[in-house]
């Protein structure tokens, strides 16, 4: 288990390639960070995981190998639950987190894949920058007359009263 690479892996290197000529500047396995996030945009506020999927126990194609099945099993399971915990923290930090997994970067699914990547980032980065709500009112009309009519004269109409709404 020496030789397995935890960095600069083939999928990785498909989502970084992508990211970085499309105009996304990222860092890459920052350290700071609970679990070292393959992928940091600190702009937008997003961390990205890539995840090979027997490693990570992804339930779409991972296996368990025939010989020595109770180790590889507690193995993945930690693997998971790790996974799990570190996704929580970074998420309490404030941090979006995205995780894309091996099977999704093979050659008929990339294209879909990192698409949705894109928009998800953009989308996450857009939503910072939406106005605040304001206080919500309500119109109450009261008793419907036009402005140059009645005793009040024109320009003092009162035919809406600015009621603040309950809040719910």
């Amino acid at each position: 288990m020496a030789r397995i690479k935890s960095k600069d892996t083939k999928p990785e290197l498909i989502v970084r390639r992508y990211l970085y000529h499309r105009g996304y500047r990222y860092r890459k396995n920052v350290k700071g960070l609970p679990g070292t996030p393959d992928i940091v945009l600190r702009k937008y506020g997003i961390v990205i995981f890539i995840h090979g999927c027997f490693w990570h126990g992804h339930g779409a194609d991972g296996h368990i190998p025939h010989s020595n099945t109770d180790f590889w099993k507690k193995k993945i399971e930690r693997n998971k639950q790790r996974d799990e915990h570190n996704k929580a923290e970074l998420k309490k930090m404030g941090w979006r987190v995205m995780t894309i997994w091996e099977c999704q970067l093979k050659p008929a699914a990339r294209e879909q894949t990192l698409l949705e990547m894109e928009y998800w980032i953009n989308h996450v980065y857009l939503e910072r920058f939406k106005p605040k709500p304001l206080k919500a009112y309500k119109m109450e009309e009261k008793s419907p007359s036009l402005a140059a009519e009645g005793e009040m004269g024109y320009g003092k109409s009162k035919a809406f009263n600015v009621v603040e709404k309950p809040d719910e």
